[in-house]
């Protein structure tokens, strides 16, 4: 019978503590245009803030939080534009032309 291995949860939110930190998983999850892992990301950023801070800087209720910015979530753009606000960030765009039409 082999010995069973304990682990502890790991949460990502408790590591990004810098601002480079966070700029650096944002940038990394939109660059990947993947959906469910931009959500995850702003959550995990917003968990490292402190979701009901964020709740009253946003005027969206915590649990409506935790919902959209899950992995499984789909955050109107409405509400990625009021967290990005909140937490001190702004949407950009930039050329990439090679995939122009």
């Amino acid at each position: 019978m082999m010995a069973k291995l304990e682990t502890t949860p790991f949460d990502a939110a408790k590591y990004i503590t810098t601002p480079d930190g966070v700029i650096d998983l944002l940038n990394d999850a939109l660059e990947s245009g993947h959906v469910p892992y931009i959500a995850h990301a702003l959550g995990v950023i917003a968990r490292s803030e402190g979701m009901t801070k964020l709740a009253a800087k946003t005027g969206v209720n915590r649990q409506a939080l935790y919902t959209a910015l899950s992995e499984n979530g789909n955050p109107t753009l409405d509400t990625l534009l009021k967290v990005m606000a909140a937490l001190g960030m702004r949407l950009k765009c930039e050329a990439d032309l090679k995939d122009a039409a």
